[in-house]
């Protein structure tokens, strides 16, 4: 039996209450987020796909490898992903000089002004969620 099994009989019902209503809380959250995105025709998958490419850590701009790696999909999902916002105008492609097989990616002004609405609307309502999520979260990781 594994440590995590062997400690899921060791719960109190008060800790099966504040996962349920942590859980519940940050359905909530994905639930508005979702409702956003639609708002302005992106799917949650698609808002994802734009945040991670404006939001890439490292200098050069990702490629499709990359980006499907940090979003934890597979490689032919998120060329479908990026075809479908190519096609609708939230994100280009872009050859390296060096080698042509090397794609990067990159937001469009319409991409980088979806997602900075989204990100505005999102940064509020995290806003209003957050402390309640934060005292949240400390109770369960405390004890």
């Amino acid at each position: 039996m594994t440590r995590s099994r062997a400690q899921k009989s060791d719960l109190t019902d008060a800790e099966y209450r504040k996962l349920a209503a942590f859980r519940q809380a940050l359905r909530g959250f994905v639930a508005f987020s979702a409702a956003e995105a639609a708002a302005i025709g992106l799917t949650p998958r698609q808002h994802q796909v734009l945040l991670a490419i404006r939001g890439w850590p490292d200098s050069m701009p990702p490629n499709i490898k990359s980006l499907a790696e940090r979003m934890m999909i597979r490689h032919n999902s998120a060329v479908g992903l990026i075809q479908r916002l190519e096609a609708a105008g939230f994100i280009q492609r872009i050859e390296s000089s060096g080698d042509r097989r090397f794609i990067q990616l990159s937001l469009t002004p319409k991409g980088e002004a979806a997602l900075a609405a989204l990100s505005a609307s999102h940064l509020t309502e995290l806003r209003q969620r957050g402390p309640r999520l934060v005292e949240m979260l400390q109770a369960l990781i405390s004890g």
